[in-house]
């Protein structure tokens, strides 16, 4: 599982069993995020979840990571067998417009932000799968 923190949304990725293709779900609002994984988890089987960690163009971390990291602690204190990776989610953002944009989305479906934050999940899914089959 992946997930775009943001401060209102939140993309939300998962892959398939073999762990080939990551598919969106639909976008979260970040005050029921944990709610939404502690179902999910319940549900279905999670290896990890992915967050994306944002970076400045210098490789710092953002000013994100002031809520993003209270959300990570949280995290790790409710579903602790579960192990919670950080992945650079540079231009994951932009990358999602070039996607929409590319993939014939109307001018209206691609200001829907919700849209966007979920493209972000799935792009952050799809690099960490892509770099864990390149380590191996």
């Amino acid at each position: 599982m992946a997930i775009d923190y943001g401060r209102r949304r939140c993309g939300v990725a998962v892959t398939d069993l073999l762990q080939i293709t990551a598919n969106g779900l639909p976008t979260v609002r970040a005050c029921d995020l944990m709610a939404f994984i502690k179902d999910y988890t319940a549900r279905e089987p999670v290896e990890r979840i992915i967050i994306g960690y944002p970076t400045r163009m210098d490789g710092s971390e953002s000013e994100s990571m002031n809520y993003i990291r209270p959300f990570v602690k949280r995290l790790h204190q409710e579903l602790p067998d579960i192990p919670i990776e950080m992945s650079d989610e540079r231009f994951t953002s932009t990358i999602a417009h070039r996607e929409m944009l590319a993939g014939g989305f109307t001018r209206k479906q691609r200001a829907q932000k919700e849209r966007a934050d979920e493209m972000a999940a799935v792009i952050i899914l799809t690099d960490w799968l892509q770099a864990r089959d390149f380590r191996s």
